[in-house]
């Protein structure tokens, strides 16, 4: 199986075939990547949320919060990230799948 960006086509080095993506959906194919933009973007904004509020509590609440650093990166890749990736990847698995046929 071999990735080919949107809208190009392919041909089978071993059998000469040629594959042509426009046979999806331009609708549907743009759908999914916006929801996939989307959900990298989510998680960006949360990760510069969270660190300008902690930022911002450290600087002019108390420096010692610095200390507690650890402990905010230990929760967000302990407890966010894997539930962003189940999340994730429950919706690539949901995503239709096309048949493409040889031209």
């Amino acid at each position: 199986m071999k990735h080919v960006p949107y809208g190009e086509t392919w041909t089978c080095e071993s059998c000469g075939r040629r594959w042509n993506t426009t046979q999806i959906p331009a609708d549907e194919y743009w759908g999914i990547m916006r929801d996939m933009r989307r959900m990298r973007i989510t998680v960006i904004g949360v990760a510069l949320g969270l660190a300008l509020i902690f930022g911002l509590l450290a600087l002019f609440v108390a420096e010692s919060l610095f200390l507690l650093l650890p402990v905010v990166l230990a929760g967000w890749f302990i407890g966010y990230m894997p539930w962003w990736r189940r999340r994730l990847r429950r919706q690539a698995r949901s995503l239709p799948k096309w048949k493409l046929h040889p031209e």
